[in-house]
């Protein structure tokens, strides 16, 4: 679980080292085990998700979340004062002044944690996940109140992802192996109000909860079963099932009890795989700084404080201990590497994800004297291609660890959190949308063409981090950037395709669990080769065989990983300057089009934005003429209401009352006399039908008038307008049709006879 860019607005994060991890081939080192020395069994299908925090309602002492697994999806109360969700404390400064074992340092005079702690409460609660492109669902969130409509979206972090009905949504389209992950942090809990907690804070009663809600839900469904054994995995997939793999992942692993006991006890909960450090170090190892939230937790810990690089704020990094280049010097302690060795026994997965450099390095010494015991990564990036700030993060993923990984038969699963990536050449996907599923293609095909590594999913669903963003929509479209590029690169996506699924994902992105096959759909779209990643579940019960084979040296040299093709990193303050200014702020011009949220007018199509004051209140944008409503409706400008000035709306049918021709359907807007009044198709009445003008008749003749009646039916004009024995009669008869007359009958010309003859004037011959 991750607070990954979780508190930008509070955060300073210095690092001095740049990075550049090309992967040096080890002295020494086992030859590979010769291709086709074990016999592989046929492969199972589907995709795996190795870190799913399924019960993570239960986490924190159940006092985050809103929603659970199993129960029916509930609206929530928003965030309203004494919310049993999704906020922090009122009062957090008891938070700043305990150390123990210390002589009461106070960290009320570190300026980071007086701004991470002192808002607090109802204020502090708005702020947290709200970073680029986010309406944040924590604090007051009364726009994400409905579930399916206004949660889950991509930028969820308080409300439930992984409810029941999604995970087999995920399951029928191609999920067929998922790792459980039970979840807790002390520190996180004890923010939270004490009268939203269910239980008091311990890490491990939230995992024992956890892992037995996970087991009880595979117990009473008959589509998902426990897999304790791989041969257990391969037999629940063959019959079309899910296979779910029980793992921990906690700083506090198995508190202060006696390790080897609580391993044995946990194992016999049916946990198969855990990290044996999260976000804190342990008795265990050290973990990889990488969010100055638990750089305070670890100081509350040990009360350390570093000098050697500034990771927290300006040149002090809090708790951990560090080298000059911001890296923990702790690697795994004797009873870490003993408790690797338990696991290995045992024929337990261990999980890497969240160690320190120094840790994994440890971590690789047990694994290399196991004779290359499988190690993995459940959730990471790759560093190289991911952005400049994340990249000097110790928590991503460098090269050589992943050639570590491939030796040993490991295997990689990749965050489908992305943020902003970097372009990766070779990738063949323009990277134009920041933060979507373009963004996790840079680094799915650098580690697919570059690492060579074998890659699953690492979504980490309820773990306190935003999934990946859609390519279109208002709603944070490409907005792991800045809002300009945002605006320009979701413009790309409707010009250029591909074009939407037709799904929930294409305007709220990864909103859930059962949106995974979806993402693999629009992978496979933008041209992704996604063959490794669909067919992960095989590979994963191929890594966890070869715990109980017999292995004679390296799974594979990993001797041609090849990091080039990664371009350099552009900050987004430079990019950001490229762009065009108004107030101060920069935009995309014409990259907004009808209805769409805007600031500026020129960032409207239409050139019209209903903002005002220099944005200070968003607007949309508007119509500025007919040629902005597409050919089906016009520009309201001249009638106040709703809808509004500026709105397009629906062209008016016939008899309609209408100012001008382009509010009509016909395009043309009359009344007696050409005089204005209301919508009618010209010359589209024959003789006899209901009319209100001249113009409507076939005939240019209506009997309506402007005043006693307005509306008549249409005349003849002429005798061609009546039929063959008929002529157009006049006096009181004018404009109507009449029969011809026969001999002897009255006349006044030739045409009212049927001789055609008028003999005289008088009478028809």
């Amino acid at each position: 679980m991750s607070l990954s860019r979780r508190l930008r607005w509070c955060s300073t994060w210095v690092l001095a080292m740049a990075l550049s991890c090309v992967p040096v081939e080890e002295e020494g080192q086992a030859p590979a085990e010769p291709v086709g020395t074990q016999q592989q069994e046929l492969g199972v299908p589907g995709f795996a998700e190795l870190h799913h925090h399924m019960f993570a309602e239960e986490a924190f002492g159940g006092g985050w979340f809103h929603g659970t697994v199993t129960d029916a999806l509930t609206r929530c109360d928003g965030g309203w004062p004494e919310s049993d969700h999704a906020r922090v404390r009122m009062d957090l400064s008891h938070l700043l002044n305990l150390c123990p074992n210390s002589s009461n340092i106070d960290l009320r005079g570190v300026p980071v944690l007086s701004q991470l702690f002192g808002v607090a409460g109802a204020v502090g609660s708005e702020f947290l996940g709200k970073i680029e492109g986010t309406q944040g669902d924590t604090g007051l969130h009364d726009g994400r109140r409905n579930p399916n409509t206004e949660w889950p979206r991509w930028d969820t972090i308080a409300h439930q992802q992984s409810w029941e009905g999604w995970l087999r949504q995920a399951h029928q389209g191609g999920m067929s192996l998922v790792v459980v992950s039970a979840v807790s942090n002390g520190f996180l809990c004890e923010a939270l109000p004490p009268q939203n907690r269910t239980r008091p804070c311990d890490e491990m009663m939230d995992v024992e909860v956890q892992l037995q809600k996970a087991r009880e839900f595979a117990a009473t469904r008959d589509w998902v079963d426990l897999a304790l054994t791989p041969a257990d995995a391969r037999r629940i997939i063959s019959e079309g099932k899910l296979a779910m793999v029980l793992s921990i992942e906690t700083s506090k692993l198995f508190g202060a009890k006696d390790w080897r006991a609580e391993l044995e006890r946990f194992h016999g909960l049916g946990v198969r795989t855990l990290q044996p450090v999260h976000q804190l170090d342990n008795r265990f190892g050290g973990a990889a700084p990488h969010n100055a939230i638990f750089q305070a937790a670890q100081f509350l810990e040990n009360c350390h404080i570093d000098t050697d690089c500034g990771l927290t704020v300006g040149g002090m990094t809090l708790g951990f201990d560090v080298d000059g280049s911001c890296r923990n010097v702790k690697g795994l302690t004797a009873e870490g590497q003993s408790l690797m060795q338990a696991m290995m026994d045992k024929g337990m997965l261990i999980d890497l994800a969240h160690l320190s450099e120094k840790s994994v390095r440890d971590a690789y010494s047990v694994a290399e004297r196991n004779k290359y015991y499988p190690l993995y990564v459940s959730h990471g990036h790759f560093r190289e291609v991911m952005n400049g700030k994340l990249a000097e993060n110790e928590k991503t993923t460098p090269a050589w660890v992943v050639q570590m990984l491939r030796r040993t038969g490991g295997m990689f699963g990749l965050r489908t959190a992305h943020d902003e990536t970097r372009t990766y050449t070779k990738s063949g996907v323009a990277n134009n949308c920041q933060g979507s599923t373009r963004s996790f293609a840079q680094a799915y095909e650098f580690g697919r063409q570059g690492l060579k590594v074998p890659m699953a999913f690492g979504a980490d669903f309820n773990g306190f981090i935003q999934q990946t963003r859609p390519r279109f929509g208002d709603d944070g479209a490409c907005s792991a950037g800045f809002q300009a590029e945002a605006d320009a690169q979701a413009r790309q996506q409707t010009l250029q395709g591909p074009g939407r699924l037709g799904t929930a994902f294409d305007e709220q992105g990864l909103a859930h669990v059962g949106l995974l096959p979806d993402m693999v759909k629009d992978l496979r779209n933008l041209g992704v080769n996604t063959a490794g990643l669909t067919g992960s579940a095989e590979t994963f019960i191929r890594m966890w065989e070869r715990t109980a084979v017999t292995r004679t040296g390296m799974a594979d040299a990993a001797l041609d990983i090849d990091t080039t093709g990664v371009a350099a990193w552009v900050k987004p303050e430079d990019r950001e300057a490229a762009y065009p200014t108004v107030c101060g702020k920069a935009y995309s011009p014409d990259s907004k089009e009808m209805n769409q949220e805007c600031r500026f007018d020129d960032e409207c199509l239409s050139e019209q934005c209903t903002s005002v004051l220099c944005s200070t209140f968003d607007g949309r944008c508007v119509c500025n003429g007919d040629e902005d409503c597409g050919g089906v409706g016009y520009c309201q400008k001249d009638t106040p209401g709703n809808p509004a000035d500026n709105d397009c709306v629906p062209k008016k049918t016939d008899w309609t009352s209408c100012s001008r021709d382009g509010q009509c359907q016909s395009g043309s807007c009359g009344g007696c006399a050409d005089a204005v009044g209301w919508c009618f198709t010209p010359r589209s009445k024959a003789y006899g039908q209901t009319c209100k003008s001249d113009n409507e008749c076939t005939t240019d003749r209506c009997s309506a008038d402007c005043y006693l009646n307005p509306t008549g039916s249409c005349l003849c004009d002429s005798d061609s307008h009546c039929g063959a024995s008929q002529y157009c009669g006049w006096g009181l008869n004018s404009g109507k049709c009449q029969n011809k007359k026969g001999r002897g009958a009255a006349c006044g010309s030739g045409r009212e006879c049927q001789s055609g003859t008028c003999r005289w004037s008088f009478t028809c011959k």
